[in-house]
């Protein structure tokens, strides 16, 4: 039990990576939690955005590994929003705190809905430059719970946590995805009542995504082939909304790759990331780019070749 809160790695990232809380709404009670590593020269870093269950803290992986390769990362928590023009102003106004013109975002689950409806709300003034959404969906409908989700918010919290935990995987699963969900378990109790019912209601109430304005943004697209909440059906809406999407497949993974599956999670993750090396949205220090990959970056970017 708790493998991941008592390993090196996450001590580690506890230990060096310090937490900021920032507020940015008139609201003194919206915090937003994050952690905020690399250099910070870099003004178009990747920002990571959590699932229902999660926190700051479950991409500690992410933030270990990519800052190590030279890349700024932002990983954060929400404060607790109920509507989705809402959670998309607060989000733009934590963006002009922290002086940021333009992001990647990787979502997971909601997270990556979240990050879809951001792009979609400031597309007129773009703030997102590529989205990586992970084991995502583009339509609250498919959880058919759209009819519950204003009443979340009057749900006990245990009630709010038995909902959440229906979705992790039941049945034998390998030792890192049982870890996994060991420390989501974790994470979601420290959730409280209005968190929790927030993040539901923002999973649940009536929205989609409206592609066609969010066309030119590059999308990456990394979900499991084993049992995870996602329908297949959602999947292959993703795969349709997206049609020049990256494809990122990882075999097994469950619900939070990110946490079990790390090493391939964090190489999409760079991949995706390495077609904007040698550009004003580069979420690395030049200094850890090779002049060769430049080279081939700029003849892959140039018309004439």
């Amino acid at each position: 039990m708790d493998e991941i809160k008592v390993s090196p790695d996450y001590n580690w990232f506890r230990s060096t990576v310090p937490l900021k809380r920032i507020i940015v709404d008139d609201d003194d009670s919206k915090v937003w939690s994050l952690y905020d590593a690399g250099p910070k020269s870099i003004r178009c870093p990747i920002i990571l955005l959590p699932p229902v269950s999660g926190t700051a803290e479950v991409f500690f992986q992410q933030v270990l590994a990519l800052t190590g390769w030279g890349y700024r990362v932002i990983s954060l928590q929400y404060p607790v929003y109920w509507d989705l023009m809402e959670f998309c102003d607060g989000f733009r106004k934590l963006l002009d705190h922290l002086q940021l013109d333009k992001v990647h975002l990787f979502g997971a689950s909601l997270g990556g809905f979240l990050a879809q409806k951001f792009a979609e709300y400031t597309h007129k003034s773009p703030r997102v430059h590529s989205l990586i959404l992970c084991n995502s969906f583009s339509d609250t409908s498919i959880f058919n719970q759209t009819w519950t989700a204003n009443s979340f918010w009057l749900m006990p919290a245990f009630m709010l946590k038995k909902i959440v935990l229906g979705n992790f995987a039941k049945g034998p699963v390998d030792p890192k995805m049982a870890d996994a969900i060991d420390f989501m378990v974790d994470r979601l109790e420290s959730l409280n009542q209005s968190e929790l019912a927030s993040r539901l209601t923002l999973n649940c109430q009536n929205s989609y995504v409206e592609p066609h304005k969010i066309k030119d943004v590059a999308v990456t697209i990394i979900d499991v082939f084993d049992q995870s909440a996602l329908s297949l059906e959602a999947k292959e809406e993703m795969y349709k909304l997206y049609p020049n999407a990256r494809r990122a497949h990882l075999k097994t993974g469950g619900n939070f790759p990110y946490l079990c599956r790390s090493a391939e999670v964090n190489l999409y993750i760079q991949i995706h990331l390495r077609q904007f090396h040698g550009t004003r949205y580069a979420a690395i220090s030049p200094a850890m780019v090779s002049a060769e990959e430049l080279e081939v970056q700029e003849q892959g970017s140039d018309p004439d070749q």
